[in-house]
């Protein structure tokens, strides 16, 4: 699906899909500037990282080994041993080295030499290429690298700086920037970045929901593996069964309620030789998988649990829903081309009224 977003609720979903919404409205003059979401990441990610160089940049330990004169961390017995190298009066050691050459200042590095070959304002790509040689020249010179290594550099709870800087970095690398014609604020989304765009819609409406719900009780789990309630099984099924996966899933104990949210990013219709719009039946038997399979006649919960399939609005506005054996059915959509205030109060109001109750439950 290819539809029209403006630059401001991409940004908007980029900001609750990385959990940065403290930031929302504090660039609003880098939004007003931009050309679009490219120009926006540079101009922002130059912000960042030139204001993160007045305060010094973040350091990090790299394991090292090297053969000194003089005991450095651990020494490494064995290999001490086996080259003779007391004998010359030199020691085999392990040792931690502190440096700015880390996972996270690499991937900001090479995220500042993409943008700097790729925006076209000539201002904004030179002060990406500027920044991106003041790193170099900081010692900030190893690979870009993988998504392994970047999990390992774990970011504390006070270094908001460097997770937004991160967080811009990475938006580059996972090709989430759609292309888009100079001088307007949307753009065609091209059929190649539909699932990372999906993503992007899907983790944003996550963090919605729980900046929302958590303080009223509620728990919601991202991308929760489900299990066929299998009674006997051939041997050769396990390796052909698809599995199942929910994007989204609300919880309150206290009140026995369970909500599964499956997010697409499609047309919420399709078409058929009986009629012009209807639900996909494709995906109206999935989350109906969903809810049936988990079924357990010790959990409540799981006999009454709602669902809700959630499509970008494409057209006309649709809120329908229906209940089918205990379980309540809903089908939304979200209108991504609404004005920014209005798309932010669709994605953290997302339920509404039209959740059942405890009252309301068989």
């Amino acid at each position: 699906m290819a539809t029209a977003i403006p630059l401001r609720n991409i940004w908007l979903l980029f900001l609750y899909a990385a959990d940065l919404v403290q930031f929302k409205g504090r660039f609003e003059h880098e939004v007003e500037a931009a050309r679009d979401l490219p120009d926006l990441v540079a101009r922002l990610l130059t912000h960042v990282v030139e204001e993160r160089l007045r305060r010094n940049l973040s350091r990090g330990y790299r394991p090292q080994t090297a053969t000194l004169s003089r005991v450095r961390g651990r020494i490494n017995m064995l290999e001490t041993t086996t080259r003779q190298l007391m004998d010359r009066g030199r020691i085999a050691c392990r040792f931690e080295e502190h440096t700015m050459d880390t996972p996270r200042n690499r991937l900001v590095r090479a995220a500042l030499e993409k943008l700097g070959s790729r925006v076209a304002d000539d201002l904004v790509a030179h002060r990406c290429r500027q920044l991106a040689g003041d790193f170099s020249r900081m010692g900030v010179v190893g690979h870009r690298p993988s998504w392994a290594e970047l999990a390992g550099d774990q970011i504390g709870r006070n270094e908001n700086a460097d997770r937004f800087m991160v967080a811009l970095a990475r938006m580059v690398f996972d090709t989430i920037i759609p292309t888009q014609d100079a001088g307007d604020v949307s753009g065609t989304l091209p059929d190649s970045t539909d699932h990372l765009i999906r993503r992007l819609f899907e983790r944003a409406v996550g963090n919605a929901l729980r900046l929302e719900l958590e303080h009223h009780g509620w728990s919601v789990a991202q991308g929760r593996r489900l299990s066929w309630p299998i009674d006997a099984a051939s041997p050769g099924i396990a390796a052909i069964l698809p599995g199942m996966q929910t994007d989204i899933v609300l919880k309150h104990v206290a009140i026995g309620c369970r909500i599964v949210i499956d997010t697409k990013f499609t047309r919420i219709f399709t078409h058929s030789v009986y009629r012009d719009e209807m639900l996909k039946s494709g995906y109206l038997y999935q989350l109906y998988a969903y809810l049936r399979t988990q079924e357990k006649d010790d959990d409540p919960a799981s006999l009454y649990c709602d669902g809700m399939l959630l499509h970008p609005q494409v057209g006309g506005a649709v809120d329908e829903w229906m209940e089918l054996q205990g379980h309540r059915m809903r089908f939304k959509t979200i209108d991504l081309a609404a004005g920014v205030g209005d798309f932010d109060f669709q994605i953290r109001n997302l339920m509404g009224q039209k959740t059942r109750t405890p009252e309301q439950l068989p």
